[in-house]
Formats: structure tokens, sequence, C-alpha cells
């Protein structure tokens, strides 16, 4: 399940191999600190190389088994963020989850913004979708903001939903629908 990179005009959405991840590893430690808050507790073995080459071999079999899309976010020198849609479930559902992140870095850019309308694109496109759902915590306004902007709509709140830096954290429910279905 190999696609080719799609460009946008400051970015390319790639799929990484196991031999990329030294790339991921990289992203991992270089925002280690900043996307603590909003991810679950990452203990150290979560940033060796061996534990970055078998998520990237995890992804490329739930990606060929049509069960997720993961996709780097990359500039022209370093991976920049991951815009991943993951739970793919097909029949009359046809819906899948969307989850992100962006280097401290390229944060309040608009990057996140480009990358995921083109992976929102790709994945209505060419995977048939008809729906992405994102959920995020209250208090994350960027993530909010940024739902918003890519025209989702929220749909519920969900008590105690996700385990996040070790709490139980309550997250607000969003859904974007295929436009034309």
């Amino acid at each position: 399940m190999l696609i080719a990179p799609i460009d946008t005009p400051r970015l390319q959405l790639r799929i990484l191999l196991p031999e990329h991840a030294p790339l991921l590893q990289q992203y991992l430690l270089r925002n280690r600190e900043y996307l603590a808050p909003w991810e679950p507790l990452r203990d150290s073995a979560f940033f060796s190389i061996e534990q970055c080459q078998e998520r990237l071999l995890s992804n490329f079999k739930l990606m060929h088994a049509g069960l997720g899309m993961f996709f780097a976010i990359c500039d022209t020198e370093d991976m920049v963020g991951m815009c991943n849609f993951s739970n793919i479930v097909r029949g009359a559902f046809q819906a899948c989850h969307l989850g992100y992140s962006i280097a401290k870095t390229h944060q309040g850019q608009g990057f996140m913004s480009e990358a995921a309308t083109a992976g929102i694109d790709y994945m209505f496109a060419h995977a048939g979708l008809h729906r992405i759902m994102a959920n995020y915590v209250p208090e994350n306004t960027r993530s909010a903001a940024l739902l918003q902007r890519l025209g989702f709509e929220r749909e519920g709140y969900a008590k105690s939903y996700l385990k996040i830096n070790g709490v139980w954290r309550d997250h607000v429910l969003t859904a974007l629908i295929h436009p034309q279905q």
C-alpha cells in the first residue's frame, strides 16, 4: 500500500517505512516535551529507534489491510508533523479517526491546516470515506480552531474519553462529512 507522496505548496505527505525510523525518531525527540500535554504518557523506550521501526512496520501492515493511512508531514529536509487516519471502518460506516501533530517550530503558520486538508482530500477521493472524526481535549484551543477551519462540526462531548498525559480526559467529538455524498 505505497502511494506517491502528496505535495502541497509548502509540504509533502509521505508514507514512512521501517528504514525511515531515524526520521520519525528525530521528530518525536525534538517535540517530546511540546507534545506531552496532548498525548498518552510515553516511556523512554517509545522514542527508541527499535520502537520507531516497529511502529512504522505496524502502520504499514494496517495500511496494507485497509485499516489506516499514516502520513509523515515533511518540509524540504525534515519531518515536521504527522497526519494519521486510523480505525478505518468499511461497510455502512465508511469512516475513520484523524489524529495529527505539528512540530513546535511549525505551529501557528498554517502548516497543519495545509497538510490535513491534503490528507482529508486524499481520504475522501481515493479511500472512499464518507466521514472523518477528530476529537480534542477542550483546553486545546489550537485543535478546536484547526478543526473548525477544516469544516469539522461538533457532534458531542465524551467524559473521561482518553488517558492523556496520565489522566483520563474529556474530549469534544467532531466530524467532517464528505461534502459530495
